[in-house]
């Protein structure tokens, strides 16, 4: 009977080691680093079991993620997974950098979608990337290597007054201007708070030359605003042109994806199906 009860004993203390083994494995994998780690997995799973094309939204100056909430909540609805950058506006080389982080993180395959001056940050943070496979313009600057925002648009071209200068040479849009001359079809409390909230741009980036272009090696889609006061029109048309862009025009202001979001979020989803007609 002792032999027995010796056996029963050395029995539990052998489950209760491999209990306490598994719990305290289960409790290191569930620190805080590898909690990243796991949930960029699921994330990972996630995307690979719904096809889903990931989108990248890039705002312009003057602006940030969050302006593009209402496309978003489309895009999520149709179901995509979307990441609404937030650049720093510094400089050209950093906001493609931070670009470039987001496209990675999502991974492929990944639409990338410009805004105005967002336009020439996915222009570089495409080239040569493999996890990207359309690039979308929405009223956005589009250069060709060696080409600049200056090429295009300068600070002296905008009225008197409409920027405003800080101690480093960042950029603020008047408030008492910006819905007249950035959001004219913008409710006006909207825009107002937009104005507010609006992130500075270093008027330096104006000069900086812009890489090699992703549209060379990339399908793309355009959104011409043919009211817009920040960007010419007609800029805006040879910049579809020459990306042979598959192209919308709607009567809108600089602001289009906030004053005409279903519109926008249709090409943005038309360029995460790969259609190319309209």
């Amino acid at each position: 009977m002792k032999s027995n009860q010796d056996v029963l004993i050395v029995l539990f203390l052998s489950i209760g080691i491999t209990a306490s083994v598994v719990l305290t494995t289960n409790l290191v994998w569930a620190g805080p680093e590898n909690n990243t780690l796991i949930q960029l997995q699921r994330t990972q799973n996630m995307s690979a079991n719904t096809n889903s094309t990931n989108i990248v939204l890039v705002h312009g100056g003057w602006a940030d993620g969050s302006s593009w909430g209402k496309v978003i909540t489309i895009l999520k609805d149709a179901g995509h997974k979307v990441i609404a950058v937030n650049m720093p506006l510094h400089n050209l080389a950093d906001d493609v950098a931070t670009v470039k982080r987001a496209v990675e993180l999502v991974g492929k395959p990944v639409i990338l979608v410009g805004h105005s001056y967002g336009g020439e940050v996915i222009t570089n943070a495409g080239y040569n990337n493999p996890n990207v496979t359309g690039l979308v313009y929405i009223a956005a600057f589009a250069p060709d290597e060696g080409q600049s925002l200056s090429n295009f648009v300068s600070p002296k071209d905008f009225p008197q007054e409409f920027l405003m200068l800080d101690s480093a040479g960042l950029a603020y849009i008047n408030p008492a201007m910006f819905h007249d001359r950035f959001a004219q079809d913008v409710d006006p409390t909207e825009a107002y708070i937009m104005a507010v909230a609006q992130k500075p741009f270093n008027a330096s980036t104006f000069a900086e030359k812009s890489g090699p272009p992703a549209w060379k090696q990339l399908p793309t889609w355009y959104q011409i605003s043919t009211s817009d006061l920040m960007i010419p029109p007609d800029a805006q048309q040879k910049f579809a042109k020459q990306m042979n862009a598959t192209t919308i025009s709607i009567n809108a202001s600089h602001a289009s994806y906030v004053s005409h979001p279903n519109e926008i979020a249709k090409l943005i989803l038309d360029a995460a199906k790969g259609k190319t007609t309209q």
